[in-house]
Protein backbone atom coordinates (compact mmCIF):
# COMPACT_ATOMS: atom_id res chain seq x y z
CA UNK A 1 0.00 0.00 0.00
CA UNK A 2 2.79 2.53 0.56
CA UNK A 3 3.87 2.28 -2.68
CA UNK A 4 0.51 2.79 -4.44
CA UNK A 5 0.37 5.40 -1.47
CA UNK A 6 3.46 7.02 -3.05
CA UNK A 7 1.73 6.99 -6.76
CA UNK A 8 -1.58 8.75 -5.86
CA UNK A 9 0.80 11.28 -4.55
CA UNK A 10 2.66 12.15 -6.95
CA UNK A 11 -0.16 12.02 -9.48
CA UNK A 12 0.22 15.32 -11.49
CA UNK A 13 -1.96 18.05 -10.90
CA UNK A 14 -4.75 18.63 -13.29
CA UNK A 15 -3.93 21.33 -15.97
CA UNK A 16 -1.24 18.80 -16.28
CA UNK A 17 -3.64 16.04 -16.82
CA UNK A 18 -5.75 17.91 -19.19
CA UNK A 19 -2.26 19.52 -21.19
CA UNK A 20 -1.68 15.38 -21.38
CA UNK A 21 -4.69 13.66 -21.47
CA UNK A 22 -6.78 14.96 -24.20
CA UNK A 23 -3.65 14.76 -26.92
CA UNK A 24 -3.38 11.20 -25.64
CA UNK A 25 -7.35 10.74 -25.88
CA UNK A 26 -7.21 11.88 -29.37
CA UNK A 27 -4.27 10.25 -30.47
CA UNK A 28 -5.49 6.73 -29.03
CA UNK A 29 -9.33 6.96 -30.29
CA UNK A 30 -7.90 7.81 -33.97
CA UNK A 31 -5.30 4.78 -33.55
CA UNK A 32 -8.24 2.57 -32.39
CA UNK A 33 -10.46 3.36 -35.18
CA UNK A 34 -7.93 2.64 -37.69
CA UNK A 35 -6.19 -0.61 -36.31
CA UNK A 36 -7.90 -2.50 -33.24
CA UNK A 37 -5.39 -2.88 -31.31
CA UNK A 38 -6.87 -0.04 -28.42
CA UNK A 39 -9.51 -0.87 -26.25
CA UNK A 40 -11.15 2.20 -27.43
CA UNK A 41 -14.40 2.38 -25.40
CA UNK A 42 -12.30 1.72 -22.28
CA UNK A 43 -9.99 4.55 -23.08
CA UNK A 44 -13.17 7.09 -23.72
CA UNK A 45 -14.74 5.57 -20.22
CA UNK A 46 -11.74 5.76 -18.04
CA UNK A 47 -10.97 9.65 -19.54
CA UNK A 48 -14.86 10.32 -18.70
CA UNK A 49 -13.65 9.11 -15.10
CA UNK A 50 -11.00 11.21 -14.79
CA UNK A 51 -12.87 14.37 -15.81
CA UNK A 52 -15.96 13.44 -13.78
CA UNK A 53 -13.19 14.11 -10.83
CA UNK A 54 -11.64 17.24 -11.95
CA UNK A 55 -12.89 20.57 -10.43
CA UNK A 56 -13.09 21.94 -14.10
CA UNK A 57 -17.24 21.79 -15.34
CA UNK A 58 -15.90 21.53 -18.59
CA UNK A 59 -13.78 18.54 -18.37
CA UNK A 60 -16.41 16.07 -19.17
CA UNK A 61 -17.71 17.97 -22.55
CA UNK A 62 -13.71 17.98 -23.44
CA UNK A 63 -13.89 14.54 -23.35
CA UNK A 64 -16.84 13.89 -25.41
CA UNK A 65 -15.82 16.75 -28.09
CA UNK A 66 -12.53 14.69 -28.51
CA UNK A 67 -13.67 11.31 -28.29
CA UNK A 68 -16.68 11.85 -30.09
CA UNK A 69 -14.02 13.66 -33.16
CA UNK A 70 -11.34 11.60 -32.97
CA UNK A 71 -14.01 8.60 -33.85
CA UNK A 72 -15.05 10.29 -36.65
CA UNK A 73 -11.88 11.23 -38.29
CA UNK A 74 -10.05 7.59 -37.40
CA UNK A 75 -13.40 6.06 -39.33
CA UNK A 76 -13.37 8.46 -42.28
CA UNK A 77 -9.90 7.55 -42.79
CA UNK A 78 -10.54 4.10 -42.70
CA UNK A 79 -12.84 4.46 -45.49
CA UNK A 80 -11.01 6.52 -47.38
CA UNK A 81 -8.20 4.00 -47.49
CA UNK A 82 -10.88 1.01 -48.29
CA UNK A 83 -12.10 3.49 -50.87
CA UNK A 84 -8.65 3.29 -52.71
CA UNK A 85 -8.49 -0.69 -52.49
CA UNK A 86 -9.50 -1.25 -55.98
CA UNK A 87 -7.40 1.83 -57.26
CA UNK A 88 -3.99 1.49 -55.62
CA UNK A 89 -1.95 -1.45 -54.07
CA UNK A 90 -1.59 0.85 -50.87
CA UNK A 91 -5.50 1.10 -50.49
CA UNK A 92 -6.10 -2.91 -51.48
CA UNK A 93 -3.87 -4.09 -48.33
CA UNK A 94 -6.59 -2.04 -46.18
CA UNK A 95 -9.05 -3.63 -48.07
CA UNK A 96 -8.05 -7.21 -47.69
CA UNK A 97 -7.34 -6.37 -43.86
CA UNK A 98 -10.88 -5.47 -43.56
CA UNK A 99 -11.99 -8.18 -45.17
CA UNK A 100 -9.83 -10.35 -43.01
CA UNK A 101 -11.64 -8.89 -39.61
CA UNK A 102 -15.09 -9.47 -40.60
CA UNK A 103 -16.86 -12.44 -40.72
CA UNK A 104 -18.69 -13.68 -43.39
CA UNK A 105 -21.70 -14.07 -41.63
CA UNK A 106 -21.95 -10.43 -40.14
CA UNK A 107 -21.06 -9.20 -43.55
CA UNK A 108 -23.55 -10.93 -44.57
CA UNK A 109 -26.08 -9.31 -41.70
CA UNK A 110 -23.88 -6.06 -42.46
CA UNK A 111 -25.16 -6.10 -46.18
CA UNK A 112 -28.61 -6.82 -45.56
CA UNK A 113 -29.02 -4.05 -42.85
CA UNK A 114 -27.54 -1.70 -45.23
CA UNK A 115 -29.88 -2.41 -48.27
CA UNK A 116 -32.73 -2.14 -45.97
CA UNK A 117 -31.48 0.85 -43.49
CA UNK A 118 -28.85 2.88 -45.21
CA UNK A 119 -26.40 4.13 -44.01
CA UNK A 120 -28.42 5.03 -40.45
CA UNK A 121 -27.64 1.14 -39.68
CA UNK A 122 -23.43 2.95 -38.83
CA UNK A 123 -25.13 4.15 -35.68
CA UNK A 124 -26.11 0.82 -34.51
CA UNK A 125 -22.36 -0.92 -35.77
CA UNK A 126 -20.54 1.67 -33.61
CA UNK A 127 -22.65 0.82 -30.69
CA UNK A 128 -22.42 -3.23 -30.99
CA UNK A 129 -19.14 -5.14 -30.28
CA UNK A 130 -16.95 -5.67 -33.64
CA UNK A 131 -19.70 -4.18 -35.72
CA UNK A 132 -18.05 -1.24 -36.73
CA UNK A 133 -16.16 -3.03 -39.62
CA UNK A 134 -18.35 -5.62 -41.38
CA UNK A 135 -20.87 -2.07 -41.74
CA UNK A 136 -17.99 -0.25 -43.04
CA UNK A 137 -16.66 -2.82 -45.37
CA UNK A 138 -20.65 -3.81 -46.39
CA UNK A 139 -20.71 0.06 -47.36
CA UNK A 140 -17.51 -0.16 -49.19
CA UNK A 141 -18.60 -2.98 -51.42
CA UNK A 142 -22.11 -1.33 -51.96
CA UNK A 143 -19.65 1.59 -53.41
CA UNK A 144 -21.57 4.27 -50.56
CA UNK A 145 -19.88 7.84 -51.31
CA UNK A 146 -17.67 9.28 -48.96
CA UNK A 147 -20.36 12.25 -48.28
CA UNK A 148 -22.97 9.76 -47.42
CA UNK A 149 -20.82 7.36 -45.58
CA UNK A 150 -20.09 10.59 -43.49
CA UNK A 151 -24.04 11.62 -42.99
CA UNK A 152 -24.62 8.51 -41.25
CA UNK A 153 -21.06 8.33 -39.34
CA UNK A 154 -21.58 11.55 -37.59
CA UNK A 155 -24.52 10.57 -35.23
CA UNK A 156 -22.91 7.27 -35.10
CA UNK A 157 -19.26 8.66 -33.63
CA UNK A 158 -21.73 11.20 -31.45
CA UNK A 159 -23.96 8.34 -30.27
CA UNK A 160 -20.65 5.95 -29.71
CA UNK A 161 -18.88 8.80 -27.75
CA UNK A 162 -21.80 10.09 -25.45
CA UNK A 163 -22.39 6.08 -24.31
CA UNK A 164 -19.05 5.16 -23.02
CA UNK A 165 -18.79 8.90 -20.91
CA UNK A 166 -21.75 8.08 -19.83
CA UNK A 167 -20.54 4.87 -18.33
CA UNK A 168 -17.37 6.86 -17.18
CA UNK A 169 -19.01 9.19 -15.49
CA UNK A 170 -21.84 6.58 -14.18
CA UNK A 171 -18.65 4.89 -12.89
CA UNK A 172 -16.90 7.51 -11.60
CA UNK A 173 -20.05 8.84 -9.11
CA UNK A 174 -19.61 5.65 -7.75
CA UNK A 175 -16.04 6.00 -6.06
CA UNK A 176 -14.42 9.03 -4.35
CA UNK A 177 -11.42 7.39 -5.76
CA UNK A 178 -10.90 7.77 -9.56
CA UNK A 179 -8.50 4.81 -10.26
CA UNK A 180 -11.66 2.97 -8.38
CA UNK A 181 -13.85 4.36 -10.85
CA UNK A 182 -11.46 3.89 -13.87
CA UNK A 183 -11.13 0.44 -12.74
CA UNK A 184 -15.50 0.12 -12.81
CA UNK A 185 -15.41 1.83 -16.11
CA UNK A 186 -12.96 -0.82 -17.84
CA UNK A 187 -14.42 -3.63 -16.10
CA UNK A 188 -17.85 -2.65 -17.55
CA UNK A 189 -16.61 -1.92 -21.00
CA UNK A 190 -14.86 -5.14 -21.00
CA UNK A 191 -17.97 -7.15 -20.33
CA UNK A 192 -19.90 -5.50 -22.78
CA UNK A 193 -17.31 -6.55 -25.39
CA UNK A 194 -17.31 -10.02 -24.95
CA UNK A 195 -21.13 -10.74 -23.67
CA UNK A 196 -22.35 -10.42 -26.95
CA UNK A 197 -20.14 -13.26 -27.88
CA UNK A 198 -20.32 -15.52 -25.42
CA UNK A 199 -24.42 -15.60 -25.78
CA UNK A 200 -24.08 -16.73 -29.01
CA UNK A 201 -21.54 -19.41 -28.00
CA UNK A 202 -24.06 -20.15 -25.28
CA UNK A 203 -26.99 -20.53 -28.23
CA UNK A 204 -24.88 -22.32 -30.24
CA UNK A 205 -24.32 -24.63 -27.43
CA UNK A 206 -28.07 -25.46 -26.13
CA UNK A 207 -28.80 -26.01 -30.11
CA UNK A 208 -25.72 -28.28 -30.78
CA UNK A 209 -27.41 -30.16 -27.23
CA UNK A 210 -30.56 -29.93 -28.20
CA UNK A 211 -30.51 -31.58 -31.18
Amino acid sequence: MTLFGELVRNVPPESTQQVVGYPSLFLLVVLGSLVPVVPTGAVVSSAAVVAFHHTSPFAPLMVFVVASCAAFLGDVGLYSLGRRGSHSPHGSRWLARLRARAAPDRLARAQHKLREHGVLVLVLSRLMPAGRIPVMLACLLAAVPLRRFVRGDVPACLAWAATYQLIGLLSGSLFRSAWQGVAMAVALTVVIGVAPALWRRVRVGGGAGGS
